[in-house]
């Protein structure tokens, strides 16, 4: 099914039946990311959509991670859904933390796995490619290899959707977030370090956090018996 916001066409499906629970999956990924995980939650409702531009969503241009965030709810109302448990990895999790801080009725429980929207430690090597990128850049000398794999990869239409999306930080949403939060980072993780998860179990009031041993970036692809496990318990405490 389609739902069209900002005049770009934007795949979901909704399945299943029971209470619902919206996966926002992570850069580069689509809507079926979490069909494992999901298989084995099948009590519940899943609504999942292809984050514009990926799966079969259209082109974004020039979004913010804000822009992201009222499209998934503006879905939601069209859906007359109000209210349920959100699951967000990486990317999906800024999603999430801003849907949890501005639309608290619309947030049962939340979920973050190996979450984005914390800012980064930044080395003295970042910085220095940072000034020789903008130095070439002055000089119109050509940079092939500037940027991450992610964003050469991208359309140059979305390049600045990205830009705008992993330069945007989102602690002081974090502070106003009063659904119960379950925090869950691959110990392994080198995208978004443990770090991170410290600083949201930290900002998030009602949160916890569970480290997973053996698993990255990617922890419900590395462990997903065990992420079931974890899922599973948290949906069906009482809040």
């Amino acid at each position: 099914m389609f739902f069209v916001y900002c005049g770009v066409k934007i795949h979901y499906k909704l399945t299943g039946k029971g209470e619902i629970c919206l996966f926002l999956h992570g850069w580069g990924q689509n809507g079926d990311a979490f069909s494992f995980v999901q298989s084995k939650l099948n009590k519940f409702k899943w609504l999942t959509i292809d984050l514009p531009p990926f799966g079969k969503s259209e082109m974004p241009k020039s979004w913010t991670i804000f822009t992201y965030a009222n499209m998934v709810i503006s879905l939601c109302e069209h859906l007359n859904i109000k209210s349920c448990n959100v699951i967000g990895h990486s990317f999906g999790g800024r999603i999430g933390l801003i849907m949890a801080s501005l639309t608290p009725k619309l947030v049962n429980k939340l979920i973050l796995l190996d979450s984005a929207g914390m800012k980064p430690k930044r080395s003295l090597k970042y910085h220095f490619s940072v000034l020789k990128y903008k130095i070439f850049k002055l000089l119109n000398i050509l940079q092939e290899n500037a940027g991450s794999s992610d964003y050469r990869a991208l359309d140059p239409e979305c390049r600045s959707t990205f830009v705008s999306v992993v330069n945007t930080f989102l602690e002081e949403y974090c502070y106003q977030i009063k659904a119960p939060t379950l925090i869950i980072f691959g110990k392994q993780d080198e995208v978004t370090p443990l770090y991170m998860a410290k600083r949201l179990n930290k900002l998030i009031k009602n949160s916890t956090l569970e480290v997973v041993e053996h698993a990255g970036h990617f922890c419900f692809e590395d462990r997903p018996i065990k992420i079931v496990e974890l899922l599973l318990k948290f949906l069906k405490e009482k809040k």
